[in-house]
C-alpha cells in the first residue's frame, strides 16, 4: 500500500448566496438579552436651600426681581404673537451666482491600494481563465475535460483522460433519465477523483474547477453536462530516497540499479509501485530468499515541491541452494524432486527456480497442496553467501481417476472411450492406465504404463499394449501391438521450443479391404520411430503467432507369408500463425509424407498413407482422399501432401469467446514414393470456436469442392483445440 503524507492543498472555491426558499419563513424570536449592569458613581451629598439662590439675588434682591419679571414678560409676549400669513408674498431675495460645474476644477483623488484578499483572488482565478481557453477532451456527450493549451504543462493528459474515463462516476453511471441533482452528486465524486489522479502523477498543487449545467429550462429540457477545468500546476520531484539496509547488501550497486527511482525524477505513484516490484524481483533472483520490503512512505514538502521516499528494505543475507528435502520420501522422494528441479546444489538462490519447482510438482497431478520453505543451514560469512535447504511439504491428491469421452466424426461414426488410472501406483510418478473403446467402427482394450520425469525433467517413458478391431473405408483390421516411447514433450503447463521422441513398435495385424473377395492377410511388423519438433508458437491449443515444425522418420520391417519387406516412413508437418490486427489470426499448414523402399502392395493397408477428415482435408470422410480400388474404397498410397488455410476471426460475442473460422483445405495421395500435387482434392467450409479456460471447442462444417462418387455432400467435425 502506498502511503502519501501531504500538507493540505488550499481549495479555491466560489460560494454563491443561497436563494431564498419559496415557502414563507417561520418567524423566530430572538432570545432575551440581559441588560448590562449600571456603572457605580461616587456618592453626592443632598442639595441645600442656600445653594439654590444665586449670588445676584442675595446682593440686590430688587434688581434681580425686575430682571426676572422682564424675562417672563418677553416669553409670554412671544407665545402670544400672531401667526404668519401663508398667502403673504415673500420678500425679494438677494441675487446668488454659482459657477458652472465644467468651470470647476475638482481635486483628483489619490488611487486606492487594492485589498490583499482581492489581489489573491484575482491571481488565483487567472489560471482558470487561462485553462478555460485550453485543450478540450470530450469523453462523452455529458462529460468534458479541459487541459492547458500548452501540452508541456501537462504532457500526460491523454493517459490521464483515459484513466479518468475508466473510473469516472459520471461516465459509468450515465443514464438518459438522470436529473441535474444526480449528475451534480457524481460530479463531486469525480472532482475528488481528478484531484487524486493529479497527485498520482505528481501534481500536488493541482486544482480542479467543476461546472454542471443543464436540466429544466422552461419547456425545454437540456441534458446535464459536466465540465472539469484542470490546472495541474508544477510537477513535484523526488527528494531524498531511503532504502533501508540495501546499501549493506554484498551486491548493492546491482540491486540499486534495479530500483530506477532517483532524486530529481517526477513523483509518480505508479512508478513507486512498479519499482518496488522490480526491487523485490531483483532481490529474489540474486540470492536473497529472506529479503523483505515494507510499505513505502512518501512525505510531501510543499515548500520544496518535493517528495521524500522511504522504503523499508531488509535484504536478509545472500545464499546458495542446498539440498531438497521431501517430507514424504516414499511418495515423492527427495532424489526425484532434485531430478525435476532446474537448479543444482551450490547455485545462487533464485526465486524463479523455487517457483518452477513448485509448478513442476503441481504438474505431476499427485499433490493437492505444496509448501516450499527455504531453511538456513549455513550463515553468510562476509561476502561469501550462506546455504539454504528447500524443505518441501506435500499433501496427496486423489490418485485414482475414472474418465470418459464421446465423439462423432463423418466417416468415423460414434466413438466412446472409458479409462481407469492410478497416477502413482509405482512411485515416483509411475502410473497404470486401463482403457477401452467402443464405437461403430472401432473397439479396443489396452493397458498403459507411464513414468513421468524419467531420468530427467519433462521426459516420459511409456509402454503400451493393446488389441483392437478397426473398420475403416480403407480396411478392416484386427491388431495386437506392444509399443514403447521415450520422449520429451510439451504440455499445457510447460510448452517447450524443442521436443524429441524415440521408441519401438511391434505388432501383428490381420486385415483386408472391406469389399475384397480374397481372404485376409496377416503382417508382422517391427518399427523404430524417431521424431523431433520445433515450436515457437505462443499457445498449444490456440496459437496466434509463431510456427511449428515436426519431423518423423520410422524404419520398418514387415513380414507377410514369409515375404519380408523393408521400407522407411517419413513425414514433415509445418504450420504458421500470423495475427492481423487484434481480432484475426491467419493460420496455414502443410504436410508432406513418403514411404520408400518397397512397392505399395507390400505394405499393409493400415500402414499406408491416407488423407481426409477433421485433422486433414475437411469436407471428406476419414481416409477418403486419394486412390481407390475397384470397389471405390480408399486404397492408400506411398506419398501424401496436404495444405490448409483458415482465418480465425473474433466476433466479440459471448464476451469475446466466440470466433468464426472460414477455411479451405487441399490434399493428394499418390501410389508413388515422390509427393505430387497432381490429383489435389479441395474442401471448404466454415467453423466456430468457443474459447474456454482449457482451450477452444471446435465445430467445423465443410463440403468437398471436387466431389467424387462416394464423397459426402457435407461433413461435420467436433473437437477440442484448433484444427492445427
Amino acid at each position: 500500500m502506498l502511503a502519501l503524507s501531504a500538507a493540505p492543498i488550499p481549495a479555491l472555491a466560489q460560494t454563491a448566496p443561497e436563494p431564498a426558499p419559496e415557502s414563507v419563513p417561520t418567524p423566530t424570536t430572538a432570545p432575551p438579552v440581559a441588560a448590562p449592569p449600571a456603572p457605580v458613581l461616587p456618592a453626592t451629598p443632598p442639595a441645600r436651600l442656600e445653594d439654590l439662590i444665586p449670588d445676584s439675588a442675595v446682593a440686590n434682591p430688587e434688581a434681580w426681581a425686575v430682571q426676572t419679571d422682564a424675562a417672563s414678560g418677553a416669553a409670554q409676549q412671544q407665545a402670544e404673537a400672531p401667526s404668519l400669513d401663508v398667502n403673504a408674498p415673500l420678500a425679494e431675495l438677494p441675487e446668488v451666482t454659482l459657477p458652472w460645474p465644467d468651470e470647476t476644477e475638482l481635486a483628483r483623488p489619490e488611487p486606492l491600494e487594492p485589498e490583499p484578499e482581492a489581489a489573491l483572488a484575482a491571481e488565483a482565478f487567472e489560471p482558470f481563465n487561462r485553462v478555460r481557453r485550453g485543450r478540450e477532451v470530450r469523453l462523452s456527450d455529458n462529460l468534458l475535460l479541459v487541459f492547458p493549451r500548452d501540452e508541456a504543462e501537462f504532457p500526460m493528459h491523454k493517459k490521464f483522460a483515459e484513466r479518468f474515463e475508466s473510473l469516472s462516476s459520471v461516465e459509468s453511471l450515465s443514464d438518459s433519465d438522470d436529473n441535474l441533482a444526480q449528475v451534480a452528486a457524481r460530479a463531486r465524486e469525480d472532482e475528488d477523483l481528478l484531484e487524486e489522479l493529479l497527485r498520482t502523477y505528481g501534481y500536488y498543487d493541482g486544482r480542479v474547477l467543476r461546472a454542471v449545467k443543464g436540466g429544466e429550462n422552461g419547456k425545454a429540457k437540456q441534458e446535464p453536462e459536466v465540465r472539469f477545468d484542470i490546472i495541474p500546476g508544477k510537477q513535484y520531484r523526488f527528494g531524498a530516497i531511503a532504502l533501508g539496509d540495501l546499501a549493506l547488501a554484498p551486491d548493492h550497486d546491482a540491486l540499486r540499479k534495479a530500483y530506477e527511482i532517483w532524486p530529481g525524477d517526477p513523483v509518480l505513484a505508479d512508478k513507486i509501485v512498479e519499482e518496488n516490484a522490480d526491487l523485490d524481483k531483483a532481490l529474489g533472483e540474486n540470492g536473497y530468499p529472506f529479503a523483505k520490503i515494507g510499505e513505502p512512505d512518501l512525505l510531501i514538502d510543499h515548500d520544496r515541491q518535493e517528495g521524500d521516499l522511504t522504503l523499508p528494505v531488509t535484504h536478509g543475507g545472500k545464499y546458495r541452494f542446498g539440498a531438497i528435502n521431501s517430507d514424504d520420501p516414499k511418495f515423492l522422494s527427495s532424489r526425484h524432486l532434485q531430478r525435476i528441479a532446474r537448479f543444482k546444489p551450490g547455485e545462487i538462490y533464485r526465486r524463479s527456480d523455487e517457483m518452477d519447482l513448485r509448478s513442476a510438482i503441481v504438474a505431476t497431478g499427485l499433490v493437492s497442496t505444496i509448501t516450499i520453505t527455504p531453511r538456513e543451514t549455513q550463515a553468510p560469512n562476509g561476502t561469501e553467501p550462506g546455504v539454504v535447504d528447500m524443505d518441501v511439504g506435500l499433501t496427496k491428491a486423489p490418485l485414482r481417476t475414472i474418465s470418459g469421452a464421446v465423439g462423432y466424426g463423418t466417416g468415423e461414426g460414434f466413438r466412446a472411450e472409458a479409462s481407469w488410472e492410478h497416477r502413482n501406483l509405482f512411485p515416483p510418478e509411475g502410473s497404470l492406465r486401463v482403457r477401452g473403446v467402443a464405437g461403430t467402427r472401432e473397439q479396443l482394450a489396452g493397458v498403459t504404463f507411464r513414468r513421468n520425469n524419467f531420468l530427467g525433467r519433462d521426459r516420459i517413458l511409456t509402454l503400451d499394449a493393446y488389441v483392437t478391431t478397426i473398420k475403416r473405408d480403407a480396411y478392416d483390421a484386427r491388431t495386437a501391438s506392444v509399443t514403447g516411447t521415450y520422449e520429451r514433450v510439451s504440455t499445457l503447463l510447460f510448452q517447450k521450443p524443442f521436443t524429441w521422441s524415440a521408441g519401438f513398435e511391434i505388432l501383428a495385424t490381420d486385415e483386408k479391404a472391406p469389399n475384397a473377395s480374397d481372404g485376409r492377410m496377416t503382417y508382422f511388423i517391427g518399427a523404430l520411430p524417431l521424431g523431433i519438433g520445433i515450436d515457437t508458437s505462443d499457445s498449444l491449443l490456440d496459437p496466434t503467432k509463431g510456427f511449428r515444425i515436426n519431423a518423423r522418420v520410422s524404419p520398418e520391417i514387415s513380414v507377410q507369408s514369409k515375404q519380408k519387406s523393408t521400407y522407411i516412413r517419413t513425414q514433415v508437418d509445418m504450420s504458421g500463425y500470423f495475427s492481423i490486427g487484434s481480432k484475426t489470426v491467419l493460420a496455414g499448414r502443410a504436410k508432406v509424407a513418403s514411404i520408400f523402399g518397397t512397392p505399395v502392395d507390400n505394405i499393409a493397408l493400415s500402414r499406408r498413407l491416407y488423407a481426409g477428415g477433421g485433422g486433414s482435408v475437411r469436407g471428406y470422410s476419414y481416409q477418403g482422399v486419394g486412390p481407390r480400388n475397384d470397389e471405390n474404397d480408399p486404397s492408400g498410397g506411398r506419398s501424401l501432401v496436404e495444405f490448409s488455410l483458415e482465418a480465425r476471426v473474433k466476433t466479440g460475442m459471448f464476451g469475446g469467446a466466440l470466433s468464426v473460422v472460414p477455411f479451405i483445405d487441399a490434399g493428394a495421395v499418390g501410389r508413388d514414393a515422390t509427393p505430387s500435387l497432381s490429383g489435389l482434392q479441395f474442401g471448404a467450409g466454415i467453423g466456430v470456436r468457443y474459447n474456454t479456460s482449457f482451450g477452444p471447442i471446435r465445430l467445423d462444417v465443410a463440403t468437398p469442392l471436387n466431389r467424387r462418387k462416394g464423397d459426402p455432400p457435407v461433413a461435420v467435425y467436433v473437437g477440442l483445440g484448433q484444427a492445427f
